[in-house]
């Protein structure tokens, strides 16, 4: 383990001292505190949360569609092990359709389970898409690993209420009244920030005005490890398969996107109701559907920071960039983002704030993020509007799209970002 200068971690008269302060202990927080400690710097790891909701979130909804690329930096530090094998369910086909059912669809097979479908020198033959995990089992992963990593420390029930920033240190105040100095502050606390607002970063802020319902739901019919995203007139759903619980039927993740208040009523509609109602939307694609988890609502909004860093700060996560759902990259980039940041810094002259290694971070991750950020906006706006000539389009550019098979490869590339 390389050791990176001499800021070790101490607490002395009500104040600490680090090489690196992360707020957030979400996902991308803690990834960022295992990525530090790797490359031996002194982590602590400020969360709002008490210490339960780290050691065993609750079932939130999401099922996160996991890159090889993620799985492989799951595996390299720690967090893989901790994810029961029997809760990954591997994603074999994504299909992508437009209207009502009968319309050509886009399908992307993983390389080998269709003679010929997308497989080259980058894209491994006989791999799955992804692999789907619930985000409440990644997150309690995250944290075991942590628990088990030498200089990370949690300081849960607190939050950073301000810093600032000098030449060589930042000093920041938590709420519990102690301060902290560290070399570096990393602003991992969500789409709507606090360090990014503090920091005086602004965000470009697309409000689609819509909102997303997500819960599981068991079917007799197979969901053949297919996820489907399906842009309907007036609603957009996702079907996504989750691994079998040992039950009758198979499990599918529901995320439906409609307007705010028929999400609300759905939310709290009788199961009976709730079933039949999913049913007729899905066209009983998989039969009839029956609830089998809490319903979980949330805005639907997508956020990326003008800038990534400001003097001995960094933000990495939803508080760099918020993607919209249907890309089913933003835990990916989330990964991706304070991965890059380590290696940055890591390569620079030893001092975690080290201005232009922030500065190469913050080009690199931008061009990661902002070509797929700009252009999943712009297809969640047609794709969700049925006026006009966009109905007859997006099928259009279905069929067109299915058709070009230098697309699909570079799209199924995308899908899966081979190691």
């Amino acid at each position: 383990m390389t050791r990176h200068g001499d800021v070790h971690q101490v607490e002395q008269a009500g104040s600490l001292t680090s090489d690196v302060v992360i707020a957030g202990g979400g996902p991308a927080g803690l990834a960022a505190a295992l990525s530090f400690a790797r490359e031996g710097w002194r982590v602590s790891v400020v969360e709002k949360a008490p210490p339960g909701v780290l050691e065993s979130p609750s079932f939130d909804g999401r099922e996160i569609a996991l890159t090889h690329h993620t799985v492989h930096w799951l595996k390299q530090h720690g967090v893989w092990d901790h994810i029961p094998a029997e809760a990954v369910c591997p994603l074999e086909v994504a299909r992508v359709e437009s209207g009502r059912l009968g319309g050509q669809p886009l399908i992307f097979h993983a390389p080998g389970i269709v003679p010929g479908s997308a497989a080259d020198d980058e894209v491994p033959d006989g791999e799955p898409l992804g692999f789907l995990v619930a985000n409440h089992l990644i997150r309690r992963a995250l944290h075991q690993a942590v628990r088990r990593t030498e200089g990370i420390t949690l300081l849960c029930q607190t939050g950073v209420t301000g810093f600032q920033a000098g030449r060589e240190m930042v000093q920041v105040s938590l709420s519990d009244g102690r301060a902290m100095q560290a070399r570096l502050l990393v602003g991992a606390d969500g789409r709507f920030s606090r360090i990014r607002e503090m920091a005086g970063i602004g965000a470009i802020v697309h409000d689609f005005s819509m909102s997303i319902l997500v819960c599981r739901m068991r079917h007799l019919t197979p969901h053949d490890n297919t996820a489907l995203q399906w842009f309907d007139e007036r609603q957009t759903i996702a079907l996504l398969p989750v691994a079998p619980d040992g039950g009758m039927g198979d499990i599918s993740s529901l995320v439906l996107t409609l307007p705010p208040d028929d999400i609300a009523r759905l939310r709290v509609a009788a199961p009976d109701d709730f079933n039949a109602e999913i049913t007729r939307r899905t066209d009983e694609r998989l039969g009839l559907l029956r609830v089998m988890s809490d319903r979980i609502t949330y805005p639907l909004k997508a956020v990326y920071a003008h800038r990534f860093h400001a003097p001995r700060v960094a933000l990495i996560g939803d508080a760099a960039v918020g993607m919209h759902p249907i890309t089913a990259h933003g835990f990916n980039f989330g990964i991706r983002g304070q991965e890059t940041l380590v290696q940055e810094l890591s390569a620079g002259p030893g001092d975690p704030g080290d201005a232009a290694s922030l500065q190469r971070f913050e080009r690199r991750h931008r061009k990661a993020t902002f070509p797929l950020f700009a252009a999943t906006n712009a297809i969640a706006v047609a794709y969700t509007r049925d006026d006009g000539p966009f109905p007859l389009a997006r099928r259009a550019g279905l069929m067109l799209a299915n058709r070009l098979a230098p697309f699909k490869k570079a799209v199924t590339r995308m899908l899966m970002d081979p190691v």
